[in-house]
Formats: structure tokens, sequence, C-alpha cells
């Protein structure tokens, strides 16, 4: 998927347009394979939740049928397990969202208040927890080290796109029409203006609402109000590229941060040769001193190749 991006300039009252242009049919494979199904996001989601189990702990031997919680859902294991993290293993079942649980994301809610201290009150630490269950293995896979930077990488572009996660949706009105594509089957029933950028890395074009409402069970294409109205499904957009789509890039960014290939790798996910290998070394720049932020911040060491 090309995603071509009006780049974000932190450095006084700016902002700039984004968008997501289509990719390969590859990528588009990758979300029908990696992204639950419509019909199980909808049968969960359906469901009164549960209290939440005791939270689930890696140094902890659980018997099949033992419970715990996790990312704000209870899990059950399968046959006997330890240091099996839920969602990242197929040991444990997805039991549905609970509530009235500690959560155990790699980021807790004091350091995300902390990275964002001036957010939009849009952006809800609980909306990013309760997205999470889309893609379980976000931050959810390999060592601790390499979950925090995972996380951290994902909250840097993320701080990039919407300027600290200050704007909930592009501010050039102006170029709303243009993220229309009528060349597509089912063109644009929302109206040619409803597809501009929204939620944390500026979601935009009707080819995205489409397949990544495709994916998670949402009707992203006849209301993409959705996206700035409901801040779990602003965090699930993010996600949605974030794990699935290679833009412009060789692998999604989830792939580049647990198989090593570095934080570089996911600047030219996002943004390929409008920043890497010399197109733009300044945002390149500016996002890898963001990383290196947040990565402390979350008490971990920000790993190698950070550049592109």
């Amino acid at each position: 998927m090309y995603r071509i991006k009006g780049l974000l300039t932190v450095l006084s009252a700016v902002v700039a347009t984004a968008a997501l242009l289509p990719t390969a049919s590859a990528a588009s494979a990758a979300s029908a394979a990696s992204a639950p199904s419509p019909a199980s996001v909808s049968a969960v989601s359906a469901a009164a939740p549960a209290p939440c189990a005791p939270v689930w702990s890696s140094s902890t031997a659980y018997s099949a049928g033992g419970t715990v919680s996790h990312h704000g859902r209870n899990w059950a294991a399968k046959w006997w397990t330890q240091n099996e993290n839920p969602g990242a293993a197929t040991v444990w079942a997805d039991r549905g969202a609970c509530t009235g649980g500690v959560s155990d994301f790699v980021v807790s809610e004091a350091q995300f208040d902390a990275l964002f201290p001036d957010r939009n009150p849009f952006y809800t630490y609980q909306g990013l927890i309760d997205a999470l269950h889309a893609y379980p293995r976000f931050a959810n896979t390999g060592t601790p080290a390499t979950r925090a930077r995972e996380a951290a990488a994902f909250l840097t572009h993320a701080d990039f796109e919407s300027v600290g996660l200050r704007y909930v949706k592009e501010i050039n009105e102006a170029n709303y029409w243009r993220k229309c594509d009528y060349s597509r089957p089912y063109g644009c029933p929302a109206g040619q203006t409803a597809y501009y950028g929204r939620g944390p890395i500026m979601f935009s074009w009707n080819f995205n609402y489409k397949t990544a409402g495709d994916a998670l069970g949402l009707d992203l294409l006849d209301n993409p109000w959705l996206v700035e109205q409901d801040p779990s499904v602003a965090w699930q957009t993010a996600l949605w590229y974030w794990n699935t789509q290679n833009g412009p890039g060789t692998m999604t960014s989830h792939d580049a941060m647990v198989g090593g290939a570095g934080f570089g790798e996911t600047i030219r996910s996002l943004n390929g040769a409008l920043e890497c290998d010399g197109g733009n070394p300044g945002s390149v720049a500016a996002r890898v001193a963001t990383y290196e932020r947040i990565t402390a911040v979350l008490g971990t060491a920000p790993g190698s190749r950070l550049s592109c």
C-alpha cells in the first residue's frame, strides 16, 4: 500500500494532511490473514463484559482451564502453560473483554499521561487498551524489551502524525475531497469529502476505510466518522495499518520491530522515499529523537537500526 503523507511538522502550530494510499494485493491479503473476522468481533462485542480474572503472570504455571486477564480481556488456558503471553500464543483462548481489572499493557497509564501531557482528551488511555483486542500480538510478542520497543515505535509515529495527539482530524479541509477514489466499485457512499485523515495516524481514503472496516468488523465506509467519535476505533485503525500493511516498505511495522529490522524500517513502511534514503533526513532525525525519548520513559534501550 503506497502511503503518501503530508508531514506534520512539530515546529510551532502546524499540521499538514496525511494520506494512506493503496498497496499491492499482498498487503490486503496480510490484512485478511492477520485481523479478526467481522463475525468474531461482532460476537465478542455483543456479549456484556465479564469481571476480569486475576492478571496473567509470566512466572506462574497455569493448568488447562486456568483463567487470567491480559490487556483488558479474559483468557483461558487450553493446556499447561508458563511464560506464554495470552494473545501471542495458541495455548490461550480468548474469552472476551472484561471489566474491573488492572491494565498490564507494557505502557502504563501514568507513562501514557507523561508522554502526551497536552493531548486532546479524545485520545484516552482506555481507548488504546480497548483497541488491543483487534491485534493481540501487538506489543505482546518477544522479550519484554522487544514489546516495549514496539509500543514505543507505534506511539512515536502517533505522536509525530497527530502532533502529540493534539489533532483528531486533518485540519486542512481544502484537501478533504481528494481522499475519495471513485474508481473503486464501492465508491464513496458517505460523500466525497468524508474520508479525510482521522486518528493517531491521520487514517484516510475511502479504500482504507473499506479495507480496515472489513477487517475490524466495522462499517467505516458508510460511517467514517466513527474514527473521530470512538477512541477505541481510532486506535484500531492505527493498529490495523501497523500490523497488516507494508506501505512503501517491505514489511509491516510490527514485523520490523519483532523481527529485528529496527525502528528505521517502520519509518520506511510509513513514508518510504519521502523520508528515507535522503528524502527528508530532518524528519527522520525528529522521529528517531522522539523514539529515543519514549523508550527512555518506558525504561528500555532503543535498540539498533534506528534510521533509514
